[in-house]
């Protein structure tokens, strides 16, 4: 989009009324506003006049202009009414949705949800991916903040995917762009490899186990941080990414975890057991692959024995295994699943392309 482009198809913009402060960030603010027009209540991304946040509100208008080829509900994508411009600043039009699912999560005490809850959840997001996917479009900052519930108070939640902020065409992704949330980028994008539409499955895997246990996986305060719950959780990265990544990671923090495995027995000790726990935890796993070319498919996620509708009629087992208390405390006490994490979305870092050197033998 270009300056003379948004003049030219710009809509007036004295008819919304602004009713409340949804939320800020580095952008500008969102506002809860009411078309006098018609009287309908929308959300309005009203972004800064900064150049910068300015061309990135118009690369977000490119985007959305593309996906207005998907049928929002059928894709579980945020519905976007459009554009106007007040003074320099531009202004999005979206339709008006709950709650984020962070707040949603939270208004659980962080206690994460049933296998009943989170299927739905997952199989709309995962569709909300393959028709992203569809269109040749990478979200990039896939992570719980970005996926807001329609209505809370449906009997089966809905979910839909918002901010497209950061995404880009697939054909156009940058290797060493630092773009997404520190705690749900996935390895390749910290390494400062090429990437594609698979980062995004690795940050549905993040929401997914968040979505379960109430709390993120690999919490940190910076890449080298995450990049060391990854380590000591799945082993060691493969090496074509520690030899082609174009970013070095450097810190002091070190972390003691458990295996990725001991997941399933984490929920058997918070929630009971659960039909579904081991083919979640098994989906999880092809989710988090380190390896991007391994990751699992948003088209092989819809078809996944976890979606299977009789799992939720079934009688789960109920043999727990005499270590899961252990488990559990061992994970509190290392803080692998908790604790505050800095989750500010990253653009371009324009950090130079360096010798990668993560240690190879991690202790």
């Amino acid at each position: 989009c270009t300056g003379t482009d948004l003049n030219q198809r710009t809509q007036p913009h004295y008819h919304h009324m602004v009713e409340a402060f949804l939320g800020e960030g580095s952008f500008g603010v969102v506002t809860k506003c009411r078309d006098t027009k018609n009287n309908k209540t929308v959300a309005i991304k009203v972004n800064k006049s900064d150049p910068e946040i300015l061309l990135q509100a118009k690369l977000e208008i490119f985007i959305l202009e593309q996906l207005r080829r998907l049928d929002p509900d059928r894709c579980n994508i945020v519905e976007w009414n459009g554009y106007f411009l007040d003074g320099e600043r531009i202004c999005l039009n979206f339709e008006l949705l709950d709650q984020s699912l962070s707040d949603y999560i939270g208004d659980r005490n962080n206690q994460g949800l049933p296998m009943r809850e989170i299927r739905p959840i997952l199989n709309q997001l995962a569709n909300a991916l393959f028709h992203l996917g569809s269109v040749g479009i990478v979200h990039a900052d896939l992570k719980p903040v970005n996926i807001m519930v329609v209505n809370r108070s449906e009997s089966q939640v809905k979910v839909k995917l918002i901010d497209f902020g950061i995404a880009c065409n697939t054909s156009a992704v940058i290797p060493g762009d630092c773009v997404g949330t520190i705690g749900y980028c996935a390895p390749e994008i910290m390494l400062g490899t090429p990437y594609d539409e698979a980062i995004d499955m690795w940050s549905l895997g993040l929401v997914a186990v968040e979505l379960a246990t109430g709390v993120p996986l690999y919490p940190g305060e910076d890449d080298y941080d995450v990049l060391k719950f990854i380590i000591e959780t799945q082993g060691q990265l493969p090496d074509h990414l520690l030899e082609s990544g174009l970013l070095s990671i450097q810190g002091n923090s070190i972390y003691k975890l458990k295996r990725l495995d001991d997941l399933e027995q984490l929920l058997k000790v918070r929630r009971g057991p659960e039909n579904g726990q081991t083919l979640f935890v098994r989906l999880i796993k092809e989710m988090l692959a380190l390896d991007a070319n391994q990751r699992i498919t948003p088209s092989e996620v819809l078809k996944h024995p976890f979606f299977d509708p009789g799992l939720s009629r079934r009688t789960p087992c109920t043999d727990m295994n005499s270590t899961g208390d252990k488990t559990l405390c061992s994970l509190s006490s290392n803080h692998r699943l908790g604790g505050q994490n800095s989750r500010g979305a990253r653009n371009s870092c324009g950090k130079k392309a360096q010798n990668n050197n993560i240690n190879k033998n991690n202790q």
